[in-house]
C-alpha cells in the first residue's frame, strides 16, 4: 500500500469570496475559494486547486499578464507569491493592513494595492543582475483619501493609476515623477461610494461608477465659455486651461437595487455592472447602450470579470458559492457551477472511481467528475438533510438515506429518481448500505434501534432486524459474503447474514459506544472507531479482536477561540467518526471532528502518515497554541462583534435567524464554523482518497508521473537494446523489455509496433507479473487513443489468458482493471450511439453495393442485422431496471443502456460493412 498521498484537488467549493481573474490568453479561470485558489479550464475542462494555504480567507488576488506571477492577499493583508507555472511558493509578505484590490500593471513591472486608504505601489519581483531573487520593493505610498479604497485600476501604458474611495471621489495618480503635474486630480461629485473608475481605450476619457448608480464621463478639456477664445489664436496649447470635466452623465435606475460590482473592457467599450439583486447587466460606452439585462438569482453579484478578448464574462455570487462564465454575445453558459449551501455529510466513489458522490445537510446531492472537478449533476428531491449515500456494484443506481424519512434510488443513466423507500413509521435514516448484488437496500435511524430491509425491485419493506438496544451508528455490507455489519450505541458489533435461513445474531462486545464501521474488502475482518478513541479489528466468523490502534496521540483537536488552554491540552474530539479499508486491507484512513486525517498501516498497528485538513484560522479547531496578548478577563478578544463599527449599512444589518446556523450554542447569533471531516473513503482505484470536510471536498491522490520506478533493471537493458529487439519482430521481449525500463513513450512505441495478428501468442505468453501494469497502462493511453479496436483486442487477450490467475489476486489487480473499466465505461456510449444513429444508414450502403445496379442484401449480412436488433430489444440490465421501460420517450435510449453493446470489433473483418452479435464477447463480464 502506497502511503505517499499529498492534496490533489478541492472539490465542492468553486468560489467563496474576493474577486475572479481570467489569464491573458482567456483560457483559464481563476478563483478564490476559501484559503486557497482554484483554477478552471475553459478550453479542456479541467480544474486543480493550488496546494499552499493562507491563515485567512483571501481577499484579493491577481495573476500578471505574462502569467509566470500568482499575488495572493488574505483579510489580514498577508500575501504569498506564487510561480504560477510550476505552482511553487517564492516569497510571503505581510502588508500589516487588509487590502481591498490588487492589480498588476499592463507591462507587468509594477503592482499596486489598495492597503486602507493608502495607494502602495511595488515593484514587481524579478530577477536581478546577480542572478538573485528580489524581495518586494516598495516604489510609492500615495495618500489622498479619507476613506478605504474600493478599487485600483492601470492606464494602458502602464503610467498612470485610477483609485475609487468610500470618501465619495476618485484620483489620478502618477507612477514616475515626471507626471506628477499631470496626475493631481480629484473627481467628485458622486453621492455614494465610488466603486470603480477606468481609463478607454485611448485615454481621453474616464468612466466613474458609484453604488447608487451613477455613472460620470469626464475629458480632459477647457472651460466651455472659452472655447471660443482658444480658437481665435493657433500659438500654442495652455495646459493651465484644461482640467478634467464632467461631459456626461448617466443612471441605471435599477429599482431601489444598488450597484455591487462593476468592471470595464477597454478594446470593446464593454461596461458590465452587477447589482444586489442578482442582476447584471451590459452597456456600451460612451453612447450608453444597453446590449442585454440578465439575472443570476436574487442573491448579489459580488464580482465581474472579463477576459482579455471581451467575449466571456465571470461572475461570482459569495451567499450561493456561485461561479458562472457567461458568453454574452450567443447568450450561453460556458461555466455554470455552485457549490453546496451546507456543510457534507457524506460521500462515496463510483465503481470505476471517475466520480465521486456528495451529500449535503443542504437536502442536495452532487456529482463530481474527479478528471474535471467539475458538478455533473444535482439531485434536489430530498426534503431534509441527507446523511448517506451509496453506490450499487456496477455504478449506475445509487442510493441514498436522508433525515426526511426516505431512501431513495436515483438512476444515473436518465438522472431521476425512480424508487423510494419509507419505513412503517416516520423515522430519521442516518446509515445506509447496499448489497453488492444491488437486490437489497438496509438503512438505519436515530429514531429507533432496528434495521430497516428493502427489496429494490419491488420496493417493499421485507424485514426489521431488531436486536441492536442503541441507535444504529452505521452499516456496511462485504463485497465478498454478502453478511451485513452494523455498530450501534449500546457498545456491540451486530453481523447479519440477510439471505440466511436463521437471524440469530451474536453481539460482539466493544469497550465503548461505536462511531464508525468499515468491512475489509474481502469480507473476513471489520473495523470499528469507538468513543474512546479506539480502532478495534475484529475476526468477523469467530468475533475475537484481532488488532487495536490507540489514536488520542495521533488527533489533532485544536483550539477554539472561547479556550483557555492549548490544544495540546485539549480533551475535545479525540476520536474519529469515519474510517474506511484500503482495497489490499492492509491499510486504513481515518478522519473526524478535528483538524486531522490519519493514514494507519493494519498489520504493524502503527501511523503512516497524517494530514491537516486545514491552516484557514477563520475556523474554530484550526488553532493549536494559544495567544495571551488576545485574552481578558471577559474572553478573547476575537469574539468581539464589530460588525456594528463597518461603514456599510449591509454589513452591519445581521439579517440571519438566531438558530439557524448549526452546531454551538443555539441561542447565539453568529457562529464559528468548525473544521471537521464528515466521511472519508479510498478511492477503488487505490491511488487516491477523498474527504468530505468544511472547506468542500478534498482529494489527495498519489502522483507517479513524476517518479522514475525501474523494475527488474539490468545492465543490458537500454532503450537502445529495446529498439533493436523491436526491429528483429521480437515482440514479446522489446515489451518486457520496455516494461523493466518504464519509460512510458517506450512502451507506448513497442506498443503500437505489434502486429494484430500477433496479440492472441503475446498476451497468452506474457509473464504474469506485468499483467497489472500492462493493463494499466492500456487502461490510460486508451482514454486518448483512436484504436479502440485496437486496445479492446489487447484487453481481451490478457484477461482470457490471465483471468483466473486475476481472481485469485484481486488485490493486485483492482487499480488496472477498473482503470479498463472506466475506459470501456466512457467508450460504450459513444460507440453505441453512433452504431445507433447509423444503423439504418449502413444497411443502405450495403444493399445499394450491387455489381449489376439491384439491390442485393447479403444474407449473412440480415441475419447479423436482425439478431442484433432482436438482441437489443430482449437485452437487459444485470442489475435492477429502473422502474419500467415501457415509456415511449426512453426507447430510444435502450442502446446507450446496455452496456454490453459497445462490442463490435472482431478480427473477421470482410471487405464490406459487418455487423457482429452485441453478446459474442465476454470482456466486459470478466472485468
Amino acid at each position: 500500500m502506497k502511503s505517499d498521498f499529498h492534496f490533489s484537488n478541492l472539490l465542492g467549493t468553486v468560489y467563496r469570496q474576493g474577486n475572479l481573474v481570467f489569464s491573458h490568453d482567456g483560457k483559464q479561470l481563476l478563483s478564490p475559494v476559501g484559503n486557497r485558489v482554484s483554477v478552471f479550464d475553459l478550453i479542456n475542462n479541467k480544474s486543480f486547486t493550488f496546494e499552499y494555504e493562507h491563515r485567512k480567507n483571501i481577499s484579493t488576488f491577481d495573476l500578471n499578464r505574462q502569467g509566470t506571477l500568482l499575488l495572493s492577499v488574505d483579510d489580514d493583508g498577508r500575501a504569498i507569491l506564487v510561480n504560477f507555472k510550476s505552482r511553487n511558493v517564492l516569497h510571503h509578505f505581510n502588508f500589516k493592513e487588509k487590502c481591498t484590490h490588487l492589480k498588476f500593471s499592463p507591462d507587468g513591472k509594477w503592482f499596486a494595492i489598495a492597503s486602507g486608504r493608502f495607494l502602495q505601489i511595488w515593484k514587481t519581483p524579478d530577477v536581478g543582475q546577480d542572478r538573485q531573487f528580489a524581495p518586494f520593493v516598495r516604489h510609492r505610498i500615495q495618500a489622498g483619501h479619507f476613506q478605504d479604497l474600493t478599487s485600483v485600476s492601470w492606464s494602458h501604458d502602464s503610467r498612470f493609476l485610477l483609485t475609487t474611495s468610500k470618501d465619495l471621489t476618485s484620483r489620478i495618480w502618477s507612477v514616475a515623477s515626471e507626471d506628477k503635474e499631470l496626475a493631481s486630480t480629484t473627481f467628485a461629485g458622486h453621492r455614494d461610494y465610488v466603486l470603480g473608475a477606468f481609463f478607454s481605450q485611448d485615454q481621453e476619457k474616464i468612466y466613474t461608477v458609484s453604488k447608487d448608480g451613477a455613472l460620470f464621463v469626464w475629458e480632459y478639456t477647457t472651460d466651455p465659455d472659452e472655447e471660443d477664445v482658444e480658437d481665435e489664436s493657433d500659438e500654442e496649447i495652455d495646459l493651465s486651461k484644461y482640467s478634467w470635466r464632467i461631459t456626461a452623465k448617466h443612471y441605471f435606475f435599477a429599482n431601489q437595487a444598488k450597484v455591487k460590482c462593476v468592471t470595464f473592457h477597454p478594446q470593446t467599450n464593454m461596461l458590465v455592472v452587477g447589482f444586489t439583486n442578482g442582476e447584471f447587466r451590459l452597456y456600451e460606452l460612451p453612447s450608453f447602450v444597453l446590449l442585454q439585462q440578465l439575472s443570476m438569482g436574487q442573491h448579489p453579484v459580488n464580482t465581474v470579470s472579463v477576459n482579455s478578448t471581451g467575449e466571456w464574462l465571470a461572475f461570482g455570487s459569495k451567499t450561493l458559492g456561485q461561479l458562472l462564465v457567461y458568453e454574452w454575445q450567443s447568450e450561453s453558459y460556458i461555466l455554470k457551477q455552485q457549490g453546496h449551501f451546507d456543510t457534507l455529510n457524506g460521500l462515496t466513489y463510483s465503481p470505476d472511481g471517475s466520480r465521486v458522490v456528495t451529500a449535503s445537510e443542504d437536502g442536495k446531492i452532487k456529482i463530481w467528475d474527479v478528471v474535471s472537478g467539475f458538478c455533473l449533476a444535482t439531485f434536489e428531491e430530498h426534503t431534509s438533510a441527507v446523511s448517506a449515500v451509496q453506490f450499487s456494484k456496477r455504478g449506475q443506481v445509487l442510493f441514498s438515506a436522508s433525515l426526511d424519512g426516505t431512501v431513495r434510488a436515483w438512476d444515473l443513466i436518465r438522472y431521476r429518481n425512480f424508487r423510494t423507500f419509507t419505513a412503517a413509521e416516520r423515522i430519521q435514516f442516518n446509515s445506509l448500505a447496499v448489497d453488492p448484488s444491488g437486490e437489497v437496500v438496509c438503512a438505519g435511524s436515530i429514531d429507533n434501534y432496528e434495521i430497516q430491509v428493502w427489496s429494490v425491485q419491488t420496493g417493499q419493506l421485507l424485514d426489521c432486524l431488531a436486536g441492536h438496544e442503541g441507535p444504529v451508528s452505521c452499516l456496511a455490507f462485504s463485497q465478498e459474503n454478502n453478511v451485513l455489519a452494523s455498530a450501534s450505541w449500546d457498545k456491540t458489533i451486530r453481523v447479519w447474514s440477510i439471505f440466511g435461513r436463521s437471524q440469530q445474531v451474536e453481539p460482539i462486545d466493544v469497550s465503548a459506544d461505536v462511531l464508525a464501521l468499515s468491512i475489509r474488502p474481502d469480507g473476513r475482518q471489520v473495523a470499528v472507531s469507538t468513543l474512546k478513541g479506539q480502532i478495534t479489528m475484529f475476526d468477523i466468523e469467530s468475533g475475537l479482536q484481532v488488532g487495536n490502534i490507540d489514536c488520542r496521540r495521533d488527533i489533532i483537536s485544536g483550539r477554539h477561540l472561547e479556550d483557555r488552554f492549548t490544544s495540546k491540552n485539549s480533551e475535545r474530539s479525540k476520536y474519529f467518526t469515519t474510517i474506511h479499508y484500503s482495497f489490499d486491507g492492509l491499510a486504513l484512513v481515518a478522519a473526524g471532528n478535528n483538524n486531522s486525517i490519519c493514514l494507519y498501516d493494519i498489520p504493524n498497528e502503527v501511523l503512516l502518515k497524517r494530514f491537516v485538513v486545514s491552516k484557514n484560522m477563520t475556523l474554530n479547531g484550526t488553532l493549536e497554541f494559544l495567544n495571551s496578548s488576545r485574552m481578558t478577563e471577559a474572553g478573547s478578544l476575537d469574539l468581539i462583534d464589530r460588525d456594528g463599527e463597518n461603514s456599510d449599512l449591509e454589513d452591519r444589518v445581521d439579517d440571519s435567524l438566531p438558530g439557524s446556523n448549526r452546531g454551538g450554542d443555539l441561542s447565539t447569533r453568529r457562529l464559528r464554523p468548525e473544521i471537521r471531516v464528515t466521511s472519508i473513503q479510498f478511492s477503488p482505484t487505490a491511488n487516491a482518497f477523498a474527504a468530505a470536510s468544511t472547506e468542500g471536498l478534498l482529494i489527495y491522490s498519489v502522483d507517479d508521473t513524476m517518479l522514475f520506478d525501474p523494475f527488474d533493471l539490468d545492465m543490458d537493458v537500454t532503450p537502445e537494446n529495446v529498439i533493436e529487439i523491436l526491429k528483429e519482430k521480437e515482440y514479446l521481449n522489446a515489451l518486457v523489455l520496455a516494461f523493466r525500463l518504464n519509460e512510458t513513450y517506450l512502451i507506448n512505441k513497442v506498443y503500437e509496433a505489434i502486429p494484430i495478428s500477433e496479440i492472441p501468442l503475446i498476451g497468452s505468453s506474457l509473464p504474469v507479473v506485468y499483467a497489472s501494469r500492462f493493463l494499466k497502462f492500456i487502461g490510460d493511453f486508451s482514454m486518448e487513443s483512436q484504436h479502440i479496436e485496437f486496445n479492446l483486442l489487447w484487453i481481451k487477450s490478457i484477461i482470457s489468458s490471465h483471468g483466473n490467475y486475476m481472481s485469485s489476486h484481486k488485490h493486485e489487480f483492482s487499480t488496472s482493471l477498473r482503470t479498463v473499466q472506466r475506459f470501456i465505461g466512457r467508450i460504450a456510449k459513444d460507440i453505441t450511439t453512433t452504431y445507433s444513429d447509423n444503423k439504418y444508414g449502413a444497411m443502405f450502403l450495403v444493399s445499394t453495393d450491387g455489381s449489376n445496379g439491384k439491390d442485393e442484401v447479403d444474407v449473412d449480412d440480415m441475419e447479423l442485422i436482425n439478431e442484433n436488433e432482436e438482441n437489443e430489444k430482449t437485452t437487459s440490465d444485470q442489475e435492477m431496471e429502473p422502474e419500467s421501460r415501457d415509456d415511449s420517450k426512453d426507447d430510444d435510449a435502450e442502446d446507450d443502456d446496455d452496456e454490453e453493446g459497445w462490442i463490435g470489433f472482431d478480427e473477421k473483418k470482410k471487405q464490406n460493412l459487418q455487423f457482429e452479435e452485441p453478446g459474442e464477447s465476454d470482456d466486459e463480464d470478466m472485468i
